[in-house]
């Protein structure tokens, strides 16, 4: 088999003229275990969304490009080209949403995704509805918002543009990190608690634990060059409060 036809092979196109769900939101899958793109297509097909599915790599950055999804789920672990790499690939170009399906569940890695440009990730394994809660939140915060700007310190956040500065420079945010910068900058010196921060920031009933706040912290700090004395403090016990 040529290296064409293996990668005409990779993708596959879920979303066909008589699916009744056509017309929704467009989710690109990524992934290259039958069993979970075809769950994810029935599943949220029936949720109105379009669904739209590649099993490789390079077949998924080709896809991304031409049907031009409103958001990506994607595996990590790909064939051909691993799913960080696409995701880094795609957000060189794109803002797109990515929500990155993987096994592994130790910090380290969450790091290593968000870093890598995704806005969110689910383990494996996940129910459909929670996918679904999590595709419907990152299109809500995609949504236009008012002209707002906000200043503290030397940052400053556009919420129009949706643009942050660190002393007159841009900063680069996955859409995550900007609505929990976004919360903690509406929220000036308060101290807000790791459950307002996850009602705040993620808009529905998180169904894991609490630490996903203190890893898109840890995340956050890096990216705005946070280091002691803290902009965004530690409160021991409680959560977390944006000082100057």
């Amino acid at each position: 088999m040529s290296d064409s036809s293996r990668r005409q092979g990779a993708g596959e196109t879920a979303s066909d003229p008589a699916d009744p769900a056509s017309g929704g939101p467009h989710v690109l899958v990524i992934d290259d275990e039958h069993s979970i793109v075809d769950a994810i297509r029935i599943g949220l097909r029936l949720q109105g969304f379009t669904v739209d599915g590649a099993r490789a790599g390079l077949a998924g950055l080709e896809m991304a490009q031409r049907v031009r999804p409103d958001v990506i789920v994607l595996d990590v672990m790909l064939p051909e080209l691993d799913g960080l790499s696409v995701c880094r690939r795609l957000r060189a170009t794109s803002d797109v949403p990515i929500i990155l399906l993987t096994a592994r569940d130790e910090v380290e890695d969450r790091i290593l995704g968000l870093d890598s440009g995704a806005d969110d990730y689910l383990i494996k394994p996940f129910s459909v509805g929670e996918l679904a809660a999590r595709v419907r939140a990152v299109l809500r915060r995609r949504q236009p918002f008012s002209g707002d700007v906000l200043r503290m310190g030397d940052l400053t956040l556009d919420h129009a543009a949706r643009e942050v500065l660190v002393a007159g420079r841009p900063v680069t945010l996955t859409a995550r990190e900007y609505d929990l910068l976004y919360l903690f900058m509406r929220h000036p010196r308060q101290v807000l608690t790791r459950e307002a921060i996850l009602e705040g920031v993620w808009g529905y009933d998180y169904p894991g634990d609490d630490n996903i706040v203190d890893v898109y912290v840890r995340s956050l700090r890096a990216k705005l060059g946070d280091r002691p004395p803290r902009r965004i403090q530690t409160v021991r016990g409680v959560g977390y409060a944006l000082k100057e």
